[in-house]
Parts: C-alpha cells; structure tokens; sequence
C-alpha cells in the first residue's frame, strides 16, 4: 500500500462529502480542491549582499521540502541600487503530496505558535477562490534553527484552490482546519 499524506485522506472522506452537502454540487467533481500553495519571499537586502538569497533557499527548502528557485528583476531601479535579472527573492511550488504534507505542518504545528495568535484574517481572498497569507517572521517555522538566523524576514503563502467563489474557497479552508478569525462568516 502506498503512502498517503493524512489531511488527503480528510479531504476525500470527510471535506468533499460536506461541501457537496452544503452548495448541492451535480457532480463530485464541482466540488472545490486545493491545487498547489505557492510560498514566495523576497529578499530587498540582497542588492547589497548577494549571500542572503543563498541562505532563503536553504531555508525555505527546510520549511516546504522542496528546493525553491531564485527570482530575478525584471528592470533596473537606481534609486534601490537594482539592476536588471539580479536575484531578488525566493519562490517555491508545491503540489500534490508535499502541498498537504506542507498544508498540514502549518495548521497543526507553525501557527499555534504565532506570539499572540487569533486566527488568521478571513479577507485575503482574491475574488477568484486563492487565499494569500502572509508571515512576518521564518522562525515560526520548527524547521529554522533560530541560532543560525541573522535577519528575520516574512514570506508570502498563497492557496490556490478550484473554488469558483470566495465563499466556497473560505468553506473549503475552514473544513481543511484553517484557523480563520470570524467564525461566523457562513
């Protein structure tokens, strides 16, 4: 039998039944999905010192399992010191297995430990059913080594799902277990 992430098995046996249940889909298939999670974090320092994309890699590789690539400039800006296709920042997309895995990790164990948590905000969707989050600091991470940090930089997590609406995308995180603020939108 072949390995299968824990919040996948959720998702098809508990998640898909509920949502069918609530917005009365004529098909299974209607009914929304997570396709990927995209964690982007830009690095501004980097137009002085060329070593901090290298340490984002290595750490947004321990927090998502996967290796990222670095992003470059499209234009040159002389007032930041930037030119053109110099690395910027770090992007990384996961699917699949590694998507629920990662997807898993951050509800259960990285956002409870958030300085003061009390849900995440419910208003940053998109309007075509993505939701993006962002994170101030990487060391809310239990992957990151807080000893080895030297600047405490955020990153940008965006959820891409199939949901036509915004309601339907928030339904399908709140089943998920995203710890939304307001309960009580629905």
């Amino acid at each position: 039998m072949s390995y299968s992430p824990r919040l996948k098995d959720y998702y098809k046996s508990t998640v898909v039944p509920t949502l069918n249940k609530k917005y009365n889909y004529k098909s299974v298939m209607q009914v929304p999905k997570l396709v990927k999670i995209c964690i982007n974090q830009g690095v501004g320092a980097a137009t002085q010192d060329k070593k901090l994309v290298d340490i984002a890699i290595t750490e947004i590789s321990s927090i998502a399992g996967q290796k990222p690539v670095a992003t470059f400039s499209k234009k040159a800006i002389s007032n930041f010191k930037l030119r053109e296709k110099m690395p910027i920042g770090v992007r990384v997309t996961l699917r699949s297995d590694r998507m629920y895995e990662f997807l898993d990790r951050l509800i259960s164990v990285t956002l409870p430990r958030v300085r003061d948590f009390r849900g995440i905000n419910d208003k940053s969707f998109d309007g075509r059913g993505n939701y993006t989050m962002g994170i101030t600091e990487q060391i809310i991470f239990p992957e990151i080594d807080i000893d080895k940090i030297n600047k405490i930089t955020g990153m940008d997590i965006t959820f891409v799902t199939t949901a036509k609406t915004d309601d339907e995308a928030y339904s399908l995180l709140k089943e998920l277990g995203f710890p939304f603020k307001n309960a009580t939108k629905n």
